[in-house]
């Protein structure tokens, strides 16, 4: 039955594996074929992104000069304001008569064509249509006949498309000038556009006329007028054809906008008409050379406004007049320089949405983190739209910007989302993980750094401080955690004076009841083992047992005193004669536990505890959890693990792969001299190409002797080293070294803090003994009250397969 804390990790992982490959690819290739299928079918929405980030572009790239053969005559506000002065003085203004009311008479305009014409001008274009006659008699219509009759060639005459009420309900007609104004050779011209969908004009007018032969086929048998559309042409082609300016005919093509309102040259209609303007302003016409003139109205009282580019947008509010729209388009027309679909077919859109979608999302799965998740749909976002800008700016060229941006944000937003919730889910089970193991330094420095989980420390110290173990034991304080255990100090309740003791929990997390049989069983092996060690007066005492609630508990006796590892902390090198007594003291206790077929396993500075009061060294953490642990991993197992139980850097190569000997305890006790010696951290030694330790350089004024012995308990090779504890001692005592026996006894005072030092690997890298942070507190309110854990933090002890 694998520990929990595995478990908990396979199923987290076993979850991301799961959730996220088969899951997200569906979310992304559903979420990619929609949009995919919705490019293909050129759905209104994508067209109305489209459309719109047609017109940012085109705002984005900024107004650019109109073209000066180009000039709009303007019906406008100052030009129907003339009213004012004619009436004020009729002879004196005789000249603004044409123009004293709405409409106009139509002499005003024959008068503006003929003036133009002789001063030069290569056509006229009047964006007024004139279907029915003169309100003013025929007088009036015959004086615009009569400059048609000699300027019609170069005159383009405005027509629109209207719906027509009859019977059947509405028909579309086109509304045309009399037949007098048609049959002087003048040019026709529709001033019709199409209406995108986002309510703007961005197709040239001559769309609209090609859309329309296509859609309406029952137009001409409908309609009182026979439509010859070879010969039917937008306004901006018939001025075109009016001036004898050749142009390109291309069908869907959009027109490139020069600006907002007043980009082109704008002159009030009015100053055709009297002679002080149009001598002095407009130098008799001068102005008008060679230019292409579009007369038609600006003026707020007609409200011929429509929406576009430049036009009734959050930069751009003020609204662009149809003639400014029809001066665009031929602008466009004359310089060859209308946009175009860069992929016209609708499918094979879709095919670059599928193409590029496909492609990201191959990237996003190779990252596998949300933020460069994030960072690479941000950077393809700003990379396509970047890419579309230049193709609409430089080559005239219009991208899919709005759907590739979609299938971009969807395959970003899928594998996002995935991550988020794989992640939380994961959140979710590191936090029911950290709740079983909470009191692990481990976990508390993880807790420590993760502000979500600071609440399960207090919750799980709530939990257990104060409760009743075995009718007797009352916990004081958690002391450490591991995979399958916590350690705690607890009170003898049932003994005078309520005695402080050391209880350890080991849980088995199964509902098979062989797994708890198998616990039970050595459970009671493991606890045998430590009575008769503890019979040693260097091995903490058993002084109880007992199992409740599928819990095993071990009680054993509180050591006071000062951890080696304490004393070493300060990382300075301790003397050849420390090492000595060291070694003289510790190495009869693993003697004995050899004896008693016996191998700790993790003899290292922290389980190892110098006893205040006498000095001796004591013992502590014979691993007994961490073997029932791994023993319950494997239950086939007979003799040995294939775990390495141990610590990093004091476990040799064969407990590492999982075949303890004795020698194994002999070279963690000749690391821990070494360290003292030198100073150094087993993480900082360095070793040979073949294994063996390089540390005789740090200690100057080494014995010869003294180095033999420690060299021969390090080797890489455990043949080599001595086989007991025994042999050890006796090459000790061939080491001519008087040593003083207060050495020994001498009382070791604790100066450390509790911050972290440069050995924070040490620190951290123990399976058993780390006392919490407060217990030097109380060490110093109690004196000589340190005790040792025989606890075994699996997070904190290397287990190496």
């Amino acid at each position: 039955m694998p520990n929990s804390a595995t478990a908990t990790q396979s199923k987290t992982q076993s979850t991301r594996r799961w959730f996220q490959p088969s899951w997200q690819r569906l979310a992304t290739s559903t979420c990619l074929a929609l949009v995919a299928g919705i490019t293909s079918l050129n759905s209104p929405f994508l067209q109305r992104w489209e459309r719109q980030t047609q017109t940012f572009f085109f705002e984005l790239r900024g107004p650019q000069v109109a073209p000066e053969d180009i000039v709009i005559l303007a019906i406008d506000d100052e030009s129907l304001s003339q009213v004012e002065h004619y009436q004020s003085d009729p002879e004196r203004y005789a000249s603004l008569a044409p123009i004293q009311q709405w409409p106009w008479q139509r002499i005003a305009y024959a008068i503006a064509i003929e003036r133009l014409m002789e001063a030069g001008a290569k056509s006229v274009s009047l964006d007024i249509v004139l279907p029915t006659e003169s309100a003013y008699g025929p007088a009036d219509d015959e004086a615009l006949t009569s400059v048609l009759e000699r300027y019609g060639d170069r005159v383009t005459l405005a027509m629109k498309y209207e719906n027509s009420q009859i019977r059947q309900g509405f028909i579309l007609k086109p509304t045309l000038p009399l037949p007098q104004f048609q049959d002087k050779g003048i040019h026709l011209g529709n001033i019709n556009f199409p209406l995108e969908v986002d309510g703007r004009i961005h197709h040239q007018g001559h769309t609209y006329l090609q859309t329309l032969e296509q859609s309406t086929a029952e137009l001409d048998e409908q309609s009182q007028t026979e439509q010859d559309w070879e010969n039917m042409y937008s306004f901006a082609e018939a001025t075109l054809k009016a001036a004898q300016v050749p142009y390109e005919n291309i069908s869907d093509t959009y027109i490139h906008f020069l600006g907002p309102a007043r980009t082109f040259q704008h002159i009030p209609f009015w100053y055709i008409l009297d002679p002080d303007p149009w001598q002095n302003y407009l130098d008799s016409g001068a102005i008008f050379k060679d230019k292409i003139v579009l007369v038609g109205s600006t003026a707020s009282l007609h409200q011929d406004f429509h929406p576009a580019p430049f036009s009734k947008t959050l930069l751009y509010p003020e609204p662009l007049a149809g003639v400014e729209i029809l001066a665009n388009d031929i602008a466009t027309l004359q310089a060859g320089n209308y946009l175009q679909q860069a992929i016209p077919s609708s499918g094979l859109k879709g095919g670059l949405v599928l193409l590029i979608g496909a492609g990201f999302a191959s990237v996003l799965r190779r990252s596998r983190r949300t933020l460069q998740r994030l960072g690479w749909t941000t950077g393809l976002i700003v990379g396509w739209v970047t890419v579309s800008y230049v193709s609409f700016i430089s080559l005239g060229w219009v991208l899919p910007t709005a759907s590739v941006t979609m299938a971009i944000v969807v395959v970003g937003s899928s594998h996002m989302l995935v991550s988020l919730i794989t992640e939380k889910i994961r959140k979710q089970r590191l936090r029911q993980t950290l709740a079983q193991y909470v009191t692990s330094p481990i976990v508390q420095e993880i807790i420590s750094q993760e502000e979500e989980f600071q609440d399960l420390l207090e919750a799980r110290q709530a939990q257990v401080v104060g409760s009743l173990l075995g009718g007797r034991y009352q916990v004081l304080e958690i002391l450490g955690s591991g995979g399958f255990s916590e350690t705690y100090t607890a009170q003898d309740t049932q003994r005078p004076g309520q005695p402080t003791c050391v209880v350890k929990q080991l849980k088995i997390i199964s509902d098979d009841p062989k797994a708890h049989e198998l616990a039970h069983r050595l459970f009671l092996s493991e606890a045998d083992t430590l009575e008769r060690l503890g019979h040693h007066h260097q091995i903490p005492r058993l002084l109880a047992h007992f199992d409740t609630n599928s819990a095993f508990y071990l009680v054993e006796e509180m050591v006071q005193g000062t951890t080696i590892k304490t004393e070493l902390e300060d990382r300075q090198p301790k003397s050849q004669a420390w090492a000595m007594n060291f070694l003289l003291d510790i190495l009869p206790v693993v003697d004995f536990v050899h004896s008693q077929g016996v191998i700790h396993r993790d003899i290292k500075p922290s389980n190892l505890i110098r006893r205040a009061g006498d000095g001796r060294l004591v013992m502590i953490d014979f691993g007994s959890v961490k073997q029932i642990s791994n023993r319950l991993t494997d239950t086939e197992a007979q003799v040995t693990s294939t775990v390495g139980i141990g610590t990093k850097g004091y476990m040799p190569s064969e407990q590492s792969a999982g075949l303890p000997r004795f020698s194994s305890d002999l070279y963690a006790v000749g690391v821990t001299v070494i360290e003292a010696l030198t100073g150094l951290s087993p993480y900082k030694m360095a070793y040979d190409d073949r294994g063996e330790l390089i540390w005789q350089y740090k200690v100057p004024n080494l014995n010869p002797a003294l180095a033999n012995v420690l060299n021969k308990m390090v080797r890489y090779d455990f043949s080599r080293r001595y086989d007991s504890a025994a042999e050890v001692l006796a090459a000790l005592k061939e080491i001519p070294v008087t040593l003083p026996d207060s050495i020994l006894n001498n009382g070791v005072t604790f100066t450390s803090t509790l911050e972290h030092t440069s050995d924070d690997e040490d620190r951290w890298d123990e399976p058993t003994g780390f006392l919490p942070t407060d217990w030097m507190t109380n060490s110093i309110e109690r004196p000589n009250s340190v005790s040792h854990t025989d606890s075994t933090s699996q997070a904190d002890t290397e287990e190496t397969p």
